[in-house]
């Protein structure tokens, strides 16, 4: 099938659309950027998802459509709520109406297991408000869809606003890592290459018309994880817990308020947390020997 990713160039969404390579697709990849990912197999369109001409003309002939664009970082959105609001639901809204004219045969969206809590600012409230107008196009028009929620994202490709990834920058730069609360907090991390074969499979008519939730086999502390990523490090840094500023996330669950209900996707395998954290660890470490950095512990902050 022919499949369009918005977003395409992120870190969820470049996994994405690999995964759909993977599995025969002809894929295109929308995005504001040119992808650093881009597989020869892929085809590339630059564009904005509120220019509402160019979103119709590159939906036009696809038979599914995935959105991951707008802004999926809580703070930023916090800090910037008119643009989240733009990009997360008029942005949306314009991919559905496209869909809609176009006739495309599933529309998946990119959720959060925020909706069910009260947690997640701006955040939340954009990824609630486009699962309800996604329903309303189920309803109204028949647009046959997808919503999934990820759980907490970590892997290859992401960014400095990725938790994990933020750890493990501190812990190569300055030998420590410096946590904003009590490290209590529980959090379902799930390998983005899992999320992105989820992603695929959810292609079943199974999954037709569903909220599917899609997160990590096991839930852990932050304190624990930091204390893995210590013993990866031989001990070597130094975690720090500091006051908690405000926050926007969630401590241990985000169930407050349960919209529809979501099927939970259990795979029968899966990329191993300890395993997927040090992957990351010796990626991170290579670029950051490239880039002249110190080793963990060997400057005045890494000192324990």
């Amino acid at each position: 099938m022919k499949a369009l990713v918005f977003g395409g160039a992120g870190f969820l969404g470049s996994h994405v659309a690999d995964a759909l390579v993977q599995a025969g697709h002809d894929v295109t990849v929308f995005d504001k950027e040119r992808s650093p990912f881009i597989l020869p197999q892929q085809k590339m369109i630059v564009g904005d998802i509120l220019d509402e001409h160019a979103v119709s003309a590159c939906v036009k002939g696809q038979d599914i459509v995935y959105n991951f664009a707008g802004i999926a970082d809580i703070d930023e959105a916090a800090a910037h709520p008119l643009e989240a609001v733009k990009s997360n639901i008029l942005g949306n809204a314009l991919i559905l109406e496209a869909c809609r004219a176009a006739r495309v045969k599933r529309f998946i969206f990119a959720s959060s297991l925020y909706v069910y809590g009260k947690s997640g600012s701006f955040y939340r409230s954009t990824k609630l408000a486009s699962e309800l107008l996604i329903e309303n196009y189920n309803e109204v028009y028949g647009l046959p869809f997808t919503i999934l929620r990820y759980g907490s994202l970590y892997g290859p490709r992401s960014g400095s606003t990725n938790a994990i990834n933020r750890f493990i920058a501190q812990a190569l730069k300055d030998g420590k890592i410096v946590r904003h609360g009590d490290g209590d907090e529980l959090r379902e991390y799930i390998h983005v290459l899992d999320a992105a074969k989820g992603s695929v499979a959810i292609l079943s008519e199974e999954f037709a018309n569903q909220n599917v939730m899609l997160a990590g086999q096991q839930q852990m502390r932050i304190r624990d994880l930091l204390t893995m990523i210590r013993e990866m490090f031989d001990g070597k840094i130094h975690i720090e817990y500091a006051p908690a500023t405000e926050s926007y996330h969630y401590e241990i669950t985000p169930y407050v308020f349960a919209p529809r209900v979501a099927k939970r996707l259990v795979q029968t395998t899966y990329l191993d947390l300890g395993q997927g954290i040090l992957d990351m660890i010796h990626g991170m470490a290579r670029e950051a020997d490239g880039a002249g950095r110190t080793k963990p512990g060997t400057g005045s902050k890494g000192q324990a």
